[in-house]
């Protein structure tokens, strides 16, 4: 890597987008920030621009493009506003990687134009493959791009196959912390709290993914995910918690063998080894400290108390639009209860009644499932103020 390696983050201000910015303070010879693009969190983002300086902002909320273009008026940096400005950053000719941590439905669009641009792709935004695998597979095989996973489970499934024959692998093992309420009685869940269910006991992140990990919705969007990312049926998909989080997911294979990968939980590292695959680069993060950890432990999900994960199975068998509609309504179900406006254990029974309106069909286009995800996002709404 004798050149910087210049790249673009879609969504610099949420949690994965920030933390690359900590791997490239880190190795300040190594990357160059491109381009940085955002939602609406426009402090932050002219706080990132002047530190980075880019060659090219992004604010996705156009009401906001006056305050950014002044606030920048000083420097060189080029500003621009929309969505569609977001994508025409996904396929750019100056950006050698692109990072995508664009939360939820907004990630597959940019997801789709990198792809078929032929880019390299470090991906955080789950939700794309959830949506339209085959979409976006097709493309990456069209535009010969290439995806190399952020999540830290996908992460360590990538590393565990380097060098493996997929056709070798017996199951995928997705390993899950549990989130906060894995040891709450079943009868106290009605009364789950907004802060409670934001209080992830491991990993530090964003509102929405944090809301899906206590739902363990996040756990089934990911076996979606590792189906799509390494062609495994999702019957050979199994999730284990492992409150630990030191092992971060596993592989066994046809022999008896069992492959895993372990580290602290920090998202710096698959973001570090998504950048600079297939090459590593020294950093000072810790590594496990088996005396002092002693155990590592693990258990079967409760599906009773958990069916959002349950669900996600259910659905990915029955695929087409299907998961589409189920990404649309989880997302509305989350801000409902984020806003306040429905209980943790509405959030199930608006996806679920959602799902049932939608009739099953094959995917497309990309057209096709925007109509879809405007659809189930329509219907879930209605429902929930039915419930409300």
């Amino acid at each position: 890597m004798s050149e910087k390696i210049r790249i673009a983050i879609l969504g610099s201000t949420g949690s994965i987008g920030r933390q690359t910015l900590d791997i490239v303070r880190m190795f300040p010879d190594v990357f160059s920030v491109e381009a940085l693009t955002a939602n609406e969190n426009i402090e932050l983002l002219i706080k990132q621009a002047l530190e980075f300086n880019p060659n090219t902002v992004v604010i996705k909320n156009e009401d906001l493009y006056n305050k950014l273009k002044d606030a920048l008026k000083d420097t060189d940096i080029k500003v621009f506003a929309g969505a569609e400005s977001i994508n025409h950053i996904a396929e750019s000719e100056n950006i050698d990687e692109l990072v995508i941590a664009l939360v939820g439905f907004a990630g597959l669009q940019p997801t789709l134009r990198a792809a078929k641009a032929g880019k390299r792709m470090a991906l955080a935004n789950k939700e794309s493959l959830v949506v339209a695998g085959e979409l976006v597979f097709k493309a990456i095989k069209d535009g010969n791009a290439t995806l190399v996973p952020i999540d830290s489970e996908h992460s360590a499934i990538f590393q565990c196959l380097q060098g493996e024959n997929l056709n070798t692998v017996n199951k995928l093992i997705l390993t899950a912390s549990g989130g906060p309420f894995k040891n709450r009685n079943a009868t106290d869940f009605e009364s789950i709290t907004i802060n409670e269910a934001l209080a992830h006991p491991r990993w530090q992140m964003g509102d929405k993914i944090t809301i899906d990990s206590a739902t363990m919705m996040n756990k089934g969007f990911e076996m979606i995910e590792a189906h799509w990312l390494f062609g495994i049926k999702p019957e050979n998909i199994q999730v284990l918690i492992h409150p630990e989080s030191i092992i971060h997911s596993m592989v066994a294979f046809i022999d008896g063998t069992i492959k895993a990968q372990l580290s602290i939980p920090d998202m710096r590292i698959p973001i570090l080894y998504a950048l600079t695959y297939p090459y590593r680069l020294p950093t000072n993060i810790a590594t496990p400290d088996f005396l002092e950890l002693h155990s590592l432990t693990f258990d079967k999900p409760d599906l009773q108390l958990f069916p959002h994960l349950q669900l996600a199975y259910d659905i990915l068998k029955i695929g087409g639009i299907m998961p589409c509609a189920l990404n649309a309504a989880n997302e509305i179900a989350v801000r409902a209860f984020l806003n306040n406006e429905i209980k943790f254990t509405q959030m199930y029974l608006v996806i679920e009644k959602t799902l049932e309106t939608i009739t099953p069909a094959p995917i497309s286009d990309i057209d096709q499932l925007i109509n879809i995800d405007g659809q189930a996002r329509q219907i879930a709404t209605q429902i929930i103020k039915q419930i409300k």
